[in-house]
């Protein structure tokens, strides 16, 4: 019996003009288990190791996950958004259900950017380019997320990732440019 385990990887960097970043990671990894069952039908043997997961394979898991129409029909890209305060995360967190933060609306742009990823290389995929938010007031922006709708808003789509400042929030005022650029890693 061979049992699989993945433990996903992914970093992201927000930044204001200003400046500020934040960061996360996890590991893809997995466990073999191999049985040798003889004529007879008994255990002649069993054992459990570890593997490696090759960049290769890394590479691909990225790009099947991030490919457009990978999580289904309606579900075809991903779209980064803005936290009006700095996010207490769980991994239990929806759009629908999330402490401690809601999305900052004040921009511009008249849906969420969305995210366009390049090719995975060395186990990790970025965006190929920056998504952007024109601010239009003063505001406290706490961090930054990925959904797959591009509603600004909205909380029933799927929230892959939330992530705060490391050190807090930032101020933010009319005119300034929010550029975000994320790094998912297997």
């Amino acid at each position: 019996m061979t049992v699989e385990k993945i433990n996903a990887s992914e970093s992201a960097t927000s930044f204001v003009v200003r400046g500020a970043s934040s960061s996360e990671s996890v590991n893809a990894e997995g466990v073999y288990t191999v049985t040798c069952v003889g004529p007879d039908g008994q255990e002649k043997w069993q054992d459990t190791f570890e593997n490696t997961v090759t960049t290769v394979g890394k590479n691909a898991l990225l790009n099947v996950f991030f490919a457009t129409g990978a999580l289904g029909a309606g579900s075809t890209t991903w779209y980064m958004g803005l936290t009006n305060s700095a996010p207490t995360t769980s991994a239990g967190d929806t759009m629908a259900s999330h402490a401690g933060w809601s999305e900052k609306t004040g921009y511009s742009e008249s849906t969420r950017p969305a995210v366009t990823f390049s090719t995975a290389a060395s186990g990790s995929k970025t965006t190929s380019a920056n998504s952007s938010f024109s601010i239009t007031g003063t505001a406290t922006i706490g961090g930054a997320f990925i959904a797959n709708n591009s509603t600004k808003g909205e909380s029933s789509s799927t929230l892959y990732s939330v992530g705060a400042f490391t050190v807090g929030d930032k101020y933010v005022s009319s005119g300034d440019t929010i550029n975000v650029t994320y790094t998912a890693s297997a």
